[in-house]
């Protein structure tokens, strides 16, 4: 049986790792061959495989753990994509501050499995807002400076890296993040795209369908500075339905806002941030709301809206947060609490999980 080709496609929180997967995968449905993504983080109910449902493509889950520490899971779900599915190509992220999937993912495949799977170059996504940090003015988004040691770490990691959301860039300022992203990490290779306008995913979609990862030496274990990082962050899940108290259509889009706007005072009020907090809301019939903040300095973005009112919404909240575990979990029962009562909503929860990667117990 001929390999089917894998990608791990690592990068920083907020960097557009799911908008750039979904992105490639609709054009190379269309030109490459039947291909899948795996929406891979370390807690459950996941706003990403539900937005990858929404796009058509071929979408599976692997949760409650990085793919580093799964890899039965990974080759199982792998042989699954390319038997049931017909998938000629598929890809994975990891969670948005992992390191470490060149040295247990790429060399595990290539060491075990090689008549199975070929290694499509270790793909590191970057916007940026993230970029500025370690550029020479030293961009202060509030992030402690340990995060800052993994956003160098994912790019030494690279095989390719991606510079995303060029469309708000200048072509001056591409060329700058360009130059600067060949004197950090040179000999390796950098491409510009856009996710969500779809520029760069043809020249993408070449590079990584005609070559291979180097394979190169690469690995965080027993790496100090890198547990001291994960160690910042605390990831929060929960899925939940609303309801209309009086059974009326109300506008969601507004709750969605107000919901978001008041974790994010709750955070700004206990001088703590969210690198990348995501949300997912649906009423049905192909009518749905995905937000996203990448930091409490930042504007909501909105992959899209309701277009019309609802009655009800089933909503996912995916937040990781450098916040502690109690006061984020409580801060968010707060804010449900807070927009229930200002929109007469009734909230009804099916999932919650809270924790933070030096949690006793976890």
């Amino acid at each position: 049986m001929e390999p089917i080709k894998f990608m791990v496609v690592s990068g920083f929180l907020g960097a557009g790792k799911t908008t750039t997967m979904i992105a490639l995968a609709e054009h190379m449905n269309a030109t490459y061959g039947e291909t899948a993504i795996i929406a891979n983080d370390l807690g459950a109910n996941l706003v990403d495989t539900s937005l990858t449902q929404t796009s058509g493509c071929t979408v599976t889950e692997i949760a409650s753990g990085c793919i580093c520490y799964q890899m039965d899971n990974v080759v199982d779900q792998l042989r699954r994509l390319r038997d049931k599915d017909r998938a000629v190509f598929v890809m994975s992220d990891i969670p948005g501050c992992g390191v470490g999937a060149l040295d247990h993912v790429y060399h595990t495949l290539a060491r075990e499995h090689a008549d199975e799977f070929q290694l499509a170059p270790f793909t590191v996504i970057t916007d940026p807002e993230r970029l500025r940090m370690i550029m020479p003015e030293k961009a202060d988004i509030n992030l402690p400076e340990e995060l800052v040691y993994l956003l160098q770490l994912q790019l030494e990691e690279a095989d390719l890296v991606v510079l995303n959301k060029c469309d708000l860039l200048t072509d001056e300022e591409q060329a700058r993040y360009v130059e600067f992203l060949k004197t950090a990490v040179p000999d390796i290779p950098v491409l510009c795209i856009s996710a969500r306008e779809k520029t760069g995913i043809a020249e993408l979609a070449d590079f990584i369908t005609t070559r291979g990862s180097a394979l190169k030496n690469f690995s965080v274990r027993d790496n100090h500075e890198f547990e001291q990082a994960e160690a910042k962050l605390t990831w929060y899940n929960r899925r939940m339905y609303f309801k209309a108290a009086d059974d009326g259509k109300i506008d969601m889009n507004a709750v969605v806002e107000d919901l978001i706007e008041e974790i994010r005072m709750g955070l700004i009020e206990r001088k703590r941030n969210v690198p990348h907090l995501k949300t997912f809301a649906t009423s049905g019939n192909g009518d749905f709301n995905k937000a996203s903040l990448i930091g409490v300095d930042y504007d909501i973005e909105y992959e899209q809206q309701f277009l019309r009112d609802h009655k009800n919404m089933r909503m996912i909240i995916n937040a990781r947060a450098v916040c502690e575990s109690r006061p984020l979990a409580r801060l968010v029962d707060d804010a449900v609490d807070e927009v229930c009562e200002r929109y007469g909503l009734d909230c009804q929860v099916f999932f919650t999980e809270c924790f933070g990667m030096a949690d006793e117990g976890r």
